[in-house]
């Protein structure tokens, strides 16, 4: 089978994108984390330049750019003062607990779940789920472990800067020349490729773009819901407990389930001195039907908002494409799964086009193809 030239350019361009992405990951890290910085900030920057005025005089899209990227700072800013002391105080708080207390205090109905895994064969009848409780508990958050942890945050705090200053400088030039990374790329492809890779980039950046403010407005609702709720309920640490469920459910399917458990060890370990049965029991109970709640309308109203408005991918493709990135990478493959698949889509879209998978896969970004393309 005979190979065009122009073929054999494509797919030498696509092996020099590949090795740029291998030898030089972390720059590559940064430059795309500040074009996903770039596009969420890019509905500012246009607010700054049309409504800001230095006397009679609009202003520039230096200043814009400047103003984009002090508000990151701001948020940032707030999220921490907000947020941190009162995770650092938890954090201690867990670090000094009497684990052995928390067995006894929930003694009985662990004896009595306890039974029914040792009749149901789930545990050994000689394992005391108490003691796998505490143990568990008191490795996570051991006293010298939560050291080693904070002093390999310290270690790495160089790296991280460096990062920071990388991804705030790319940043700022992204803002200013929107088309600068898109010129970028389309530089490492052939020149007849110009219009389709430019295509692809469009159609992901739009795309993109969409995800992400359904992402954030997702954070926001799940905190904002939870956080009143538990407000409501008078159960300790609300706030705290609806920041966590927030940024866990940026893991797809078991973030809640993670974020429930941290809401529960929040609430077990901020009433210790409380008789089970009659005060710590509601309390569990209450936090769990909050989640419940707060997970019913991620699935039925803000979930289905995000993916089919957005990504404008079947459910089902979305599950499988999350499942693959938990195989390939665990939780971290869960959350990049689905911004990745976006871009996948876009290219095959661009380039493969002429394919049946690929028209299948990508018909509904046919359908509203006008639409997407009026929006990047």
């Amino acid at each position: 089978m005979k190979i065009s030239n122009r073929t054999l350019a494509l797919i030498a361009s696509f092996l020099l994108i590949g090795a740029l992405v291998y030898y030089f990951s972390d720059i590559v890290a940064y430059t795309l984390i500040a074009w996903v910085l770039s596009m969420i900030g890019k509905p500012l920057m246009n607010f700054y330049m049309r409504y800001i005025r230095i006397w009679k005089f609009r202003i520039g899209t230096n200043m814009a750019a400047v103003l984009t990227l002090l508000t990151f700072f701001v948020v940032v800013g707030l999220l921490i003062w907000i947020f941190l002391p009162p995770i650092i105080e938890q954090v201690n708080n867990l670090a000094g607990v009497d684990y052995h207390a928390i067995a006894k205090a929930l003694e009985d109905p662990l004896h009595n779940l306890e039974d029914e895994l040792h009749s149901l064969g789930i545990i050994d009848p000689t394992d005391s789920l108490a003691k796998m409780l505490e143990s568990t508990f008191s490795d996570w958050f051991e006293p010298a472990k939560i050291g080693v942890i904070f002093k390999d945050i310290i270690a790495a705090a160089g790296n991280i800067l460096v990062g920071m200053a990388a991804v705030v400088f790319i940043t700022f030039f992204f803002l200013r020349e929107q088309g600068l990374f898109v010129n970028f790329l389309v530089a490492l492809m052939p020149e007849e490729y110009s219009e389709q890779v430019r295509k692809a980039i469009d159609d992901s950046a739009t795309l993109l773009s969409r995800y992400f403010r359904g992402l954030l407005l997702q954070m926001l609702s799940i905190a904002t819901f939870v956080s009143i709720a538990l407000t409501l309920l008078g159960v300790k640490n609300a706030l705290l407990i609806g920041f966590f469920a927030a940024f866990l459910n940026i893991i797809p399917y078991i973030g809640p389930v993670i974020g429930a458990l941290f809401g529960v060890v929040f609430t077990i370990s901020s009433g210790l001195d409380l008789d089970f049965y009659t005060q710590l029991q509601p309390l569990i109970i209450k936090v769990l039907v909050v989640f419940a709640g707060a997970q019913a309308l991620d699935n039925y109203v803000l979930q289905p908002y995000i993916f089919s408005a957005s990504v404008l991918a079947h459910p089902l493709e979305i599950f499988i494409v999350v499942l693959m990135g938990a195989k390939v990478n665990g939780i971290l493959g869960m959350v990049l799964a689905i911004p990745a698949y976006t871009v996948l889509r876009a290219v095959a879209r661009a380039f493969l086009s002429e394919f049946n998978i690929v028209k299948h896969l990508t018909e509904r970004m046919e359908k509203v193809g006008d639409k997407v393309e009026g929006e990047s």
